[in-house]
C-alpha cells in the first residue's frame, strides 16, 4: 500500500455540498487517500444549504428544497452513484432516490391558487405573440450583450402577469430585477419542463429532506475513507506565492500557487502551509449565509452586516486579483436578495387532509402551490411524510416561502419580515380559506421562520466576468467552488451546479483522465423543443 505521506494533501475551504463532492471526486477518482483530505467548516454542520434540522418537540426546519431533474442534474447523479445509503450499503442514494420517485411521483393538480380561492388552469401559460418575441430575443442574444441588464428590461408588463410567469419565478425564485443572463439561461437549460411546469412532473425529489438523504450518507462515506472535517474552524485568508507588500497578486498571466490558508479556531489564530505538491479548493460566498430563525412569537433578524466568513474571505481574495472576482455584484443588495421561508410541524394532520382535498394533489406527491395574487407570492410545498430522519408518524411537515417579504398582506396588513411565526401561519389559512380548523390548527403547530438576506443573491445582475473561473489562469493548485464561480452555459441556485464545478476544479487542477458530464441542452433533441414549442405557443 502506498504511503499517504507519498501523496498530495487537499485543503477544502466550506463544507457546503460543492467540498463535500469535491471531497469524492479527489479519493475516487484521483486516489488521494482519505487522511489526506481535511474540509474545514466555520459552522458545526456541514452541508452548506443542504439543511434539515430540528426535533417533533421543538419543531423540524430546512431553509429551502432543491428540486432535482432527471435531464439536467448528471453530475449530481455521478455523485451520489457512488454513496451508499444510510440504511443499506448495497443502495446508492442514487438508486433511493430513482425508487423513491417511481413510487411517489411529482404532479401538482393546484400549481396556481387565486384571490378567490379557486385553482387556475395553470396549463394554459398565457403568452401573447408579443411575449413570445420577446423571448426568442432575449435568446438570441449573446450574453456579453446582455451585461448587467434586468430581467424586466427585456419584457412587456404583459408578460410578468402570464401564469408561466408566476409558475417560473416561484419554482426557482426569480425576481423581475434580476439578471437576465440568468433567465436565459434557465430558459435554455430547463427548456424541457415548459410542457409541465404546471404539474412539476420533471421534479425528482429525495426520500427526506436533502440534509439527511444526501450530505449525511456523503459525510459517512468521507469519513469511511479517513477524510477530516474540522468544524468551528473559520479562513480568514488564503496567502499566494507573489503577493506584494499591499497582499496583491501580480498578473494573472504568471504561475500562481497557493502557500497558507489562514484561520481562526476557538479565538485563536493559526494557519496550515502547502507543501509543492498540495491543493487548496476555495468555495466563494454563500447563499445561506447569516440566515436568521424566527419561531412562533418572535420575528427573524435580518443581518445586513456579513458576519459570515463565507463572504468576507471572497472580499479578501478578491482585493488581491482582479480576475478573483467582483463579490459586490452579488452581495451589495440585500434587499434585492432576500426572502423568507417557514416550516410548519404539526402535530394533528388535519391541515395536511384539509390541503389534499382543496388541491386534489395525492399524498406523497410534494408539489408546489402557489398563491398568484398574494402580495406576499407565498407558496407552499407539502413533502412526503416523513420528511425529516426520525420523525413520528403523528408528526407532519410543510414548507413555503414567499418572495415579497416587505409588501403588507392584503389579509392582515403585516409585512411577512415582521410577522411572527403563528401570524405567517394565519395568512396561509386565509389564503386557502380554511377559517373553520384555524383554532385547531394554530393550536397544534410550531412554526419555524428563517430571513435569508442573501438567498437569491446568486441571480443578482452581473456582468460576464463578476464570477471568477474554477480554476483561475494561472493556478498551479488552487480551485474556487461553490455558486459564484463561472461554468459557461450551467445555471446557479442548482445543486448541480456546485457538483460540476467540483467536477471542473479535481479533474483539471490533477489532470484526470475522465469525461465530465456534457451540459444538458434540451434544444438539441427535436423531440424535447417541438415539445416545447407547442406549449409556448398552446
Amino acid at each position: 500500500m502506498t504511503n499517504a505521506t507519498q501523496h498530495p494533501r487537499a485543503y477544502l475551504v466550506g463544507g457546503g455540498i460543492a467540498s463535500l463532492a469535491a471531497a469524492v471526486f479527489l479519493v475516487r477518482d484521483a486516489g488521494l487517500p482519505g487522511e489526506n483530505v481535511r474540509i474545514l467548516e466555520e459552522q458545526a454542520q456541514s452541508g452548506g444549504s443542504l439543511d434539515g434540522s430540528g426535533s417533533p418537540e421543538g419543531g423540524y426546519v430546512t431553509r429551502g428544497g432543491r428540486m432535482l431533474e432527471d435531464e439536467a442534474y448528471v453530475c449530481l447523479w455521478n455523485l451520489l452513484d457512488t454513496i451508499p445509503t444510510l440504511g443499506d450499503d448495497a443502495v446508492s442514494v442514487l438508486r433511493e432516490t430513482e425508487e423513491f420517485n417511481a413510487r411517489w411521483a411529482t404532479h401538482a393538480n393546484a400549481r396556481l391558487i387565486d384571490a378567490s380561492g379557486t385553482v387556475l388552469d395553470a396549463s394554459r401559460l398565457g403568452f401573447t405573440t408579443a411575449d413570445r418575441l420577446e423571448m426568442a430575443r432575449l435568446l438570441a442574444l449573446p450574453e456579453s450583450v446582455i451585461g448587467a441588464r434586468r430581467i424586466e428590461d427585456f419584457f412587456s408588463e404583459h408578460f410578468f402577469t402570464t401564469n408561466f410567469w408566476a409558475m417560473w419565478r416561484t419554482t426557482f425564485a426569480f425576481q423581475n430585477w434580476h439578471s437576465a443572463i440568468e433567465l436565459k439561461r434557465y430558459f435554455l437549460r430547463f427548456l424541457q419542463e415548459l410542457p409541465r411546469i404546471h404539474t412539476l412532473a420533471g421534479v425528482r425529489r429525495t426520500r427526506l429532506n436533502q440534509y439527511d438523504s444526501i450530505v449525511r450518507p456523503v459525510q459517512e462515506w468521507l469519513e469511511r475513507q479517513g477524510v477530516r472535517t474540522e468544524h468551528g474552524v473559520r479562513v480568514t485568508d488564503v496567502e499566494f506565492t507573489g503577493e506584494d507588500g499591499e497582499g496583491r497578486l501580480g498578473g494573472e498571466h504568471g504561475e500562481r500557487r497557493v502557500r497558507r490558508i489562514r484561520f481562526e479556531r476557538d479565538g485563536t489564530e493559526d494557519s496550515y502551509e502547502l507543501g509543492p505538491q498540495d491543493y487548496a479548493f476555495i468555495t466563494l460566498g454563500s447563499m445561506t449565509a447569516d440566515a436568521r430563525y424566527g419561531s412562533d412569537d418572535t420575528v427573524p433578524e435580518l443581518v445586513r452586516d456579513k458576519r459570515d466568513g463565507a463572504w468576507t474571505l471572497w472580499e479578501t481574495l478578491a482585493r488581491k486579483a482582479p480576475d478573483f472576482g467582483r463579490p459586490g455584484a452579488f452581495n451589495g443588495n440585500v434587499d434585492e436578495a432576500k426572502w423568507e421561508s417557514f416550516t410548519l410541524t404539526m402535530r394533528s394532520p388535519t391541515l395536511l387532509k384539509r390541503i389534499e382535498e382543496f388541491s386534489g394533489n395525492a399524498p406523497g406527491t410534494g408539489a408546489l402551490m402557489t398563491f398568484k395574487d398574494s402580495r406576499w407570492l407565498m407558496s407552499v410545498v407539502v413533502p412526503h411524510q416523513p420528511h425529516f430522519d426520525g420523525q413520528p408518524d403523528d408528526v407532519f411537515t410543510l414548507w413555503g416561502y414567499a418572495l415579497f417579504v416587505d409588501e403588507p398582506s392584503e389579509l392582515t396588513g403585516r409585512k411577512m419580515s415582521e410577522a411572527t411565526g403563528q401570524e405567517i401561519l394565519d395568512e396561509l389559512l386565509g389564503q386557502f380559506g380554511f377559517h373553520d380548523i384555524a383554532d385547531e390548527v394554530c393550536a397544534t403547530t410550531t412554526v419555524t421562520t428563517v430571513m435569508m438576506p442573501y438567498i437569491t443573491s446568486q441571480f443578482e445582475r452581473r456582468e460576464v466576468h463578476d464570477r471568477p473561473q474554477v480554476i483561475p489562469r494561472g493556478s498551479t493548485n488552487f480551485a474556487f467552488l461553490g455558486q459564484f464561480t463561472e461554468i459557461p452555459e450551467d445555471v446557479v441556485f442548482t445543486v448541480e451546479y456546485s457538483v460540476r464545478g467540483a467536477m471542473h476544479a479535481v479533474y483539471g487542477l490533477l489532470d484526470i483522465d475522465k469525461e465530465i458530464p456534457a451540459v444538458y441542452h434540451a434544444l438539441s433533441d427535436p423531440v424535447t423543443a417541438l415539445k416545447a414549442l407547442k406549449a409556448i405557443f398552446a
